[in-house]
């Protein structure tokens, strides 16, 4: 069994299509199959089984794949580790965070990092929540900064910050001009809401639930400045963290009848040795990033 034919299982074996999986390793798809099958013989069971265009571990591949990711966990830390003995100071941390981080905090982050560690270098990604947690799961990132604790079994997280949510309406709205509002005020109006299985998605239907009234949804998006864009054309209105930039004319209200803000940290797996300069750059955020954003409650300021 070579370590290639394994990592692309364990790409396949997480959700990856053949396709998408032959495409990243560079190999046509009957080349990808050929190398599966020969797993498969090697191991001496059947590991998947084809579900329409998609393949689906059978219960040997489970219990295949668990294995197989420790395997290959503990190589490419060992990798690692060796790259940092022969050239000190210039590993690499893999980072994921929420899309709507990489406007302030990521960047302000890493910059007072490489100040100390000029020599690191970062491998980033930006996901959605889900996509998070799966990168630490499949051990394709240490660390990543999100919004919640994703209360996975296998991940730690520590919170760092609590980021007020704001009513952002239009600039013609009929509530544009006042500073506080209630949510049940917009009750009967068009919300703007990311797509299910963000975060943000489920905590404004939660806070809408509060405020008694479910969100009528006429417009769903991807990323926070698209809805934000959406709310400044008057086409609804949407519960989003503040801007960082001057950018969008939109109004943001503070809600008075809802205990509106989410949570930012830091999530890592459990059990899992960081590699050196992964583990120097955890220590570093656990340490920093509270006490530079910090503000009574640990909650972001006012704009």
């Amino acid at each position: 069994m070579d370590v290639q034919t394994l990592r692309l299982f364990r790409e396949v074996a997480t959700g990856a299509t053949v396709t998408e999986t032959a495409a990243r390793g560079h190999l046509t798809q009957p080349a990808l199959s050929r190398a599966l099958r020969r797993l498969e013989h090697e191991a001496g069971a059947e590991l998947f089984r084809r579900s329409g265009r998609v393949l689906r571990l059978t219960p040997a591949g489970h219990a295949f794949k668990r294995h197989v990711e420790l395997a290959l966990d503990q190589l490419d830390q060992g990798l690692r580790e060796v790259g940092e003995i022969v050239a000190p100071g210039t590993g690499v941390v893999s980072l994921a965070f929420l899309h709507t981080f990489g406007t302030w905090l990521v960047p302000a982050v890493l910059r007072g990092f490489l100040r100390e560690h000029p020599g690191t270098r970062f491998e980033l990604r930006q996901h959605g929540e889900a996509g998070l947690e799966a990168e630490l799961l499949a051990g394709t990132a240490d660390l990543v900064i999100t919004s919640g604790d994703p209360g996975h079994p296998q991940l730690h997280w520590s919170r760092l910050l609590v980021e007020p949510l704001r009513l952002a309406v239009p600039p013609q709205h009929r509530l544009a001009g006042r500073r506080r509002v209630r949510l049940a005020d917009v009750a009967d109006e068009t919300f703007i809401l990311l797509r299910p299985g963000y975060a943000l998605r489920e905590t404004t239907e939660r806070l809408c639930g509060e405020a008694g009234f479910a969100p009528r949804i006429g417009f769903e998006g991807d990323e926070v400045e698209t809805l934000r864009g959406l709310v400044t054309a008057g086409l609804g209105v949407s519960v989003l963290p503040l801007p960082h930039t001057a950018a969008f004319p939109a109004p943001h209200l503070r809600l008075t009848d809802v205990d509106a803000a989410r949570d930012i940290g830091l999530a890592w797996a459990a059990g899992r040795n960081l590699p050196p300069p992964s583990e120097t750059f955890r220590r570093h955020v656990l340490a920093t990033v509270p006490a530079e954003f910090d503000r009574p409650h640990r909650t972001m300021p006012e704009m």
